[in-house]
């Protein structure tokens, strides 16, 4: 029976211990949907065996006295009593005395000497029940001196799996936003914006939209942008509604009939600052979900990272926000269906956070796909559940992204002022992680139609002024990554190299242009260089920069994934910075022309947890004016 009860403390202990390391991964580290389902298991282990423990404790006390054993051979055996036995069971001391054949016994006498050993075992006394008190709290056993104790250590576990159902259970369940009403913004161009509004409530109906200019002088009257006459849950009770005909580099605020409203500023042309700035700025990051960490006493839709985001766009001032993905975790920490209306709820949480707005209210969004928005490491093209979660991207993000590069594509690309950018889809696309080889020239992350797009950007002339063209991927191009690598452009290798070498010879052709990357996913901060061969074709001054920036509101690891190996290839893929820690990233890229216009500066400032923690700072080659290739590899380093 003893050997029962000591079996049952260790379950408890271990199981207890176990439950709690779980939970402060789940409430901490990674909210993976893997979890849960272990955390109740452990607990029920646990529960079970904490039941049990005390009970298999209540055992019958032996009749025979302690300190005394049966006769044997004719002699009566004495064990030597411990203090321990002593000081619990209150015997009297006792005389031994050996002979011949086996030991002899006095007959127990009352020892004065033993009452003051028994007075001053209290400390000890003391010090066994701050032990076992201790063991209880830290180890989760029971507490046969004290029930509060044991109930208290018992409440522990169980708050904590009542946390763990709380996170995946209560936002969803009870916060699915079903009477959303909202606007925002999507792309603004110099000469146009995209504006999203959702409305359930029919009674709204026609909506009325309207926008004037803030600060003109000649024309404040409102202008009729359109209306929405009809809106029903095949698009989720939203619509976009496009706003033409805008003058450049121009604030602008628009007005709805159902009491939304909101305020852009247009970029300005092709190649150009917008009068009396001499910076352009914009930002950049991706992955989101309400409520992690967990805290039980925030609402359960509040996104932490977004209140960072807030608090810095007004020094910032950026034109818009590049959100590389993972806007939604359809399988974090539980997945609840493959249905359009789960992928939709998903959606709405995050708009009907109480943080969106101050993030948004004067920073317009543009998106690109990745794979939480379809189901983890997607490669399986449109296949389901593909249908169902790209229903609600396209109404949310797809509606007011710039326009397709190509009809019925997800690929877009658009120039904003001293800057072009090109935005990847590198899932819809994509072949299959495996077999196929990394390297197999069989093997595409874009598909052929995408990639030629992609190569004809960066093949054609800018318009003077333009010295960046930027590629947005929502995974990392550098596989550096080591972790999960199959799942970015590490998987890809030949098509990789197929686009290093056409942005290598952007830089080469003496325009004075630069391309950088910028991705997500991660949930790391870094920052990659991709120079060229050496003693090639390309010099050094069409070296490759990537910033990969994430989360904006979500997990980091303590562990590290990300290192480089010597030699890889043929040319040096180099690390500048990496900084996995911290909950929240985001990334603001400033563009600046120096030397009359002829070239371009680009900053690039890292804030992690709200806190400007990095700066780097890039200069775009000079055009060719009848400098030789090595006078522009001087001027870049």
């Amino acid at each position: 029976m003893a050997l029962f009860r000591i079996r049952a403390a260790h379950i408890t202990a271990l199981s207890s211990t176990i439950l709690r390391i779980l939970a402060y991964v789940f409430f901490r580290w990674i909210p993976g949907h893997q979890l849960p389902p272990i955390i109740y298991a452990v607990y029920l282990v646990y529960l079970t065996s904490y039941v049990f423990t005390p009970i298999l404790s209540l055992q019958p006390r032996s009749q025979t006295r302690k300190g005394y054993r049966q006769p044997k051979d004719g002699h009566t055996e004495t064990e030597i009593p411990s203090r321990k036995e002593l000081s619990v069971d209150r015997l009297e001391q006792t005389e031994i005395k050996f002979v011949s054949g086996g030991p002899e016994t006095k007959t127990p006498v009352h020892n004065p000497d033993t009452d003051a050993t028994l007075k001053s075992s209290s400390p000890y006394n003391a010090f066994n029940n701050v032990l076992d008190t201790l063991k209880t709290i830290l180890l989760g056993l029971p507490n046969p001196k004290s029930m509060l104790w044991g109930m208290t250590t018992l409440t522990i576990n169980l708050v904590l799996v009542l946390g763990v159902l709380d996170v995946v259970y209560r936002g969803p369940m009870l916060y699915q936003s079903h009477d959303l009403s909202f606007s925002r913004v999507g792309f603004v161009s110099d000469t146009s914006a995209k504006i999203l509004v959702r409305e359930p409530d029919v009674l709204q109906l026609p909506i009325y939209i309207s926008y004037r200019e803030v600060s003109s002088k000649t024309d404040d009257a409102w202008k009729s942008a359109g209306t929405v006459h009809w809106l029903s849950n095949d698009t989720d009770y939203a619509s976009s509604v496009t706003i033409s005909n805008l003058h450049p580099s121009t604030e602008y605020e628009y007005a709805m009939s159902n009491n939304q409203k909101g305020s852009f500023v247009t970029g300005p042309p092709a190649g150009l600052m917008a009068p009396g700035k001499i910076k352009f700025t914009f930002l950049t990051s991706s992955c989101i979900k309400p409520r992690f960490p967990y805290n039980p006493f925030d609402h359960p839709l509040t996104i932490p990272g977004l209140k960072h985001l807030t608090k810095w766009i007004p020094d910032l001032q950026g034109s818009f926000m590049l959100f590389l993905g993972d806007f939604i975790y359809i399988d974090v920490p539980h997945r609840f269906g493959t249905d359009v209306e789960t992928y939709r709820r998903e959606y709405r949480q995050v708009y009907s956070s109480p943080d969106w707005p101050g993030a948004t209210a004067n920073l317009p969004w543009i998106h690109v796909i990745d794979d939480h928005e379809i189901a983890n490491d997607w490669d399986k093209q449109t296949a389901d559940p593909y249908p169902a979660a790209i229903d609600p991207w396209s109404i949310y993000h797809g509606s007011i992204n710039p326009p397709p590069s190509l009809p019925n594509t997800s690929y877009y690309h658009f120039t904003h002022g001293p800057a072009s950018f090109f935005m990847l889809d590198t899932r819809r696309y994509r072949d299959p992680e495996s077999p196929t080889p990394a390297n197999s020239p069989n093997k595409s992350m874009l598909g052929p139609t995408q990639l030629s797009s992609l190569l004809t950007f960066l093949s054609r002339p800018e318009p003077p002024g333009v010295h960046w063209k930027f590629i947005i991927s929502s995974i990392p191009f550098t596989r550096n990554w080591r972790v999960n690598a199959a799942d970015t452009w590490a998987g890809y290798l030949h098509e990789r190299r197929i686009i290093l070498e056409a942005m290598w010879d952007v830089s080469s052709q003496g325009d004075g242009i630069a391309v950088v990357i910028l991705s997500g996913d991660r949930h790391e901060f870094a920052a990659t260089s991709f120079s060229p061969p050496q003693n090639g074709k390309w010099p050094p001054s069409a070296t490759v920069h990537e910033f990969s920036t994430s989360p904006l509101s979500m997990f980091y690891l303590p562990l590290r994934s990300y290192w480089t190996v010597p030699n890889e290839d043929d040319f040096e893929e180099r690390c500048i910075k990496y900084a996995p820690d911290g909950n929240s990233k985001f990334g603001a890229i400033e563009l600046e022309n120096v030397n009359g216009g002829e070239q371009g500066i680009l900053r690039f400032r890292l804030f992690v947890d709200g806190v400007e923690s990095w700066e780097y700072v890039l200069l775009t080659p000079p055009a060719n004016s009848g400098m030789g290739s090595r006078a522009k590899d001087a001027i870049w380093g």
